[in-house]
């Protein structure tokens, strides 16, 4: 029986190996290796992370390998579990725009929320979805969504218009960012109107 046992999960983990993922909700897992009753996976996740297959990051969230080993901008896009991408204070404190370190890694998705996981902090500011979904200045890093410099500070003058930069930016670029998703412009902040 033991054996058996060890099959099925030699397999489960397998076919999670083949995700090219490693982090994965509980609600994920059940659905890929079949599991309907919740009593049922919550005591194959546990058996799987005492024996050391999987790691809880926290309650319904688990990784194939150490929590300490992952990016955390990837750990807080999969914690959100809905389409967001890193941006505003995150990628302008990246890029030197902002010399200010952020206390959060900053994503926007339709729900505004916090959540910590070990060490990290993370917010999610709410952004409607006409705007959240233009890829204007959104591109892809690893299997994460990230805003170009531009496309964060638009982001930030769409929640503060009064925001403070560092260092110059392509205000033009920012102009075009603005109006190909939908902004309200900020031409007071241009350097030429």
């Amino acid at each position: 029986m033991s054996t058996l046992k060890n099959n099925i999960a030699a397999r489960r983990i397998a076919l999670l190996a083949s995700k090219q993922e490693v982090l994965f909700h509980a609600s994920d897992l059940a659905n890929w290796w079949g599991i309907v009753n919740k009593n049922t996976l919550r005591v194959t996740l546990q058996r799987y992370a005492k024996q050391g297959l999987l790691h809880r990051v926290y309650r319904g969230f688990y990784s194939l390998v150490p929590l300490a080993s992952l990016d955390p901008v990837a750990v807080g896009a999969q914690a959100l579990h809905r389409f967001c991408y890193l941006t505003t204070e995150s990628v302008l404190y990246e890029h030197g725009i902002m010399s200010q370190k952020p206390s959060a890694w900053t994503f926007v998705s339709e729900k505004a929320g916090r959540l910590k996981v070990g060490e990290w902090n993370f917010k999610s500011r709410q952004l409607h979805s006409r705007h959240l979904y233009g890829s204007e200045g959104v591109v892809q890093r690893g299997n994460v969504q990230i805003a170009t410099p531009e496309r964060a500070l638009a982001d930030l003058l769409y929640f503060n218009p009064k925001t403070h930069v560092d260092k110059p930016v392509d205000w033009n670029g920012v102009r075009r960012i603005q109006k190909a998703i939908g902004y309200p412009l900020t031409p007071h902040r241009y350097a030429h109107p």
